[in-house]
């Protein structure tokens, strides 16, 4: 599989709401870097993000276009992340169903049609003016 094909499954799986399916597209010492906080390192930690995720938040992405380099080893995706906003996060406005569409982008870097890294941008203050 190439490193399109694993990222392109990988969002299919995430709006899919298919967790499983992610984590077997991902190595077993992923590095996530979120855009906001602390890096994990591993596939529990990572795990137990999808899992606050998904008790946080219901996203589908959309309008996704995935770039990729001759090496097959990276690739850049953009897209559009159309969200309501379920369950208070941490340090953020308290949530009672709001709705969102936000830009966002990711890098993430491929080996063995695994995803070893996946590093995540948007713009946050855009996303709290749009959930308050």
């Amino acid at each position: 599989m190439t490193a399109l094909e694993t990222v392109k499954n990988y969002y299919d799986c995430f709006n899919n709401k298919d967790w499983q399916g992610m984590l077997a597209l991902v190595d077993a010492n992923i590095k996530h870097q979120p855009n906001q906080g602390d890096e994990r390192i591993g596939i529990e930690l990572f795990t137990a993000f999808l899992q606050m995720m998904d008790d946080c938040y219901e996203e589908t992405l959309t309008e996704i276009v995935l770039l990729g380099e001759p090496n097959n080893s990276l690739v850049a995706a953009e897209f559009v992340v159309n969200g309501i906003y379920k369950k208070g996060d941490e340090d953020l406005p308290t949530a009672y169903g709001q709705k969102y569409v936000l830009p966002a982008g990711a890098f993430l870097k491929i080996k063995n049609s695994k995803i070893t890294r996946v590093t995540t941008y948007y713009n946050l203050p855009l996303w709290i003016k749009l959930v308050s």
